[in-house]
């Protein structure tokens, strides 16, 4: 086929030149929007398009305490509000389970709003009796569970009554309402460990080394709550529940068991037996 009309060789050109840009402006617009997506070291996050972990950390972290900042997170993406984050060995904890365990309305109220799903401790911790006595009802022995860092639904009914200045009368009534009903049935507290003497409690502080990397070890520390704490070197960590001679549960996790080796009543080091793994940590 013949054109009808000769094209001239600086109409050639110029086409080319356009055809490249159209090419290239959304090329370069990809770029821009990938940025938005690097580490500090211009790289992308390991698990792409996985959110970066220490996003999600921060979020679930935060719905312990600071409203103004899960607000910052989440408005920009709403996702968040459903974020998980396991704290160590499974203890896994989502950001409105966060905010419930410590009895912050506020911020479950937001969470909420933004599509986070609510739980049977986050019902528990916000008074609703009839939600949970029917939950109870249908499920016999579900008040038996444990919600994150093994805190129990009786707790988390309890911790409902932190914000009570801020409470309307009603919803104080049916806090207190559940709260009953939970002691009543006599097993919604969580499970009930050994006793560990404070005077018993230094030998075991310290750090911990299995290897010589920089994150490789552990430290033991007390917490606020007045107990042993296992967390990564220089951090605190969960609460460490006494089982045995020198034997603990890492925050009430069932299948995770940390025993300490001690000879002549000094702690030579700690052994972490996972149902896969087992890890010796010498004292450092």
């Amino acid at each position: 086929m013949k054109l009808s009309q000769p094209i001239s060789r600086r109409a050639v050109v110029k086409s080319s030149i356009f055809g490249a840009l159209a090419v290239s402006i959304p090329s370069i617009t990809f770029a821009k929007q990938i940025l938005s997506y690097q580490n500090n070291d211009g790289k992308l996050f390991h698990r792409y398009p996985s959110i970066d972990d220490e996003i999600v950390n921060e979020v679930v972290g935060k719905s312990h305490f600071d409203l103004d900042r899960v607000k910052e997170l989440v408005d920009k993406r709403t996702e968040l509000a459903r974020a998980t984050w396991d704290w160590s060995f499974g203890d896994w904890e989502s950001a409105i389970g966060a905010a419930s365990h410590v009895g912050r309305r506020d911020i479950v109220d937001y969470l909420m709003s933004k599509g986070a799903r609510p739980t049977m401790f986050t019902y528990a911790m916000l008074g609703g009796y009839n939600i949970v006595k029917s939950m109870i009802e249908m499920t016999p022995g579900i008040q038996k569970l444990q919600g994150p860092h093994g805190t129990s639904l009786l707790q988390h009914a309890e911790v409902g009554l932190r914000m009570k200045d801020k409470m309307t009368s009603q919803q104080i009534l049916n806090s207190e309402k559940l709260i009953d009903y939970l002691q009543m049935l006599g097993d919604a507290d969580g499970e009930t460990y050994e006793k560990l003497d404070e005077d018993q409690m230094p030998k075991y502080l310290g750090d911990y080394r299995y290897g010589d990397g920089e994150n490789e070890g552990f430290s033991v520390k007390v917490n606020m709550r007045k107990m042993l704490s296992l967390g990564k070197l220089g951090k605190f960590g969960g609460g460490l529940y006494p089982v045995g001679n020198n034997k603990f549960l890492y925050n009430g996790i069932s299948s995770v068991y940390i025993t300490f080796q001690v000879e002549d009543g000094i702690v030579k080091s700690l052994t972490i037996n996972e149902p896969d793994l087992t890890l010796v940590a010498k004292k450092v």
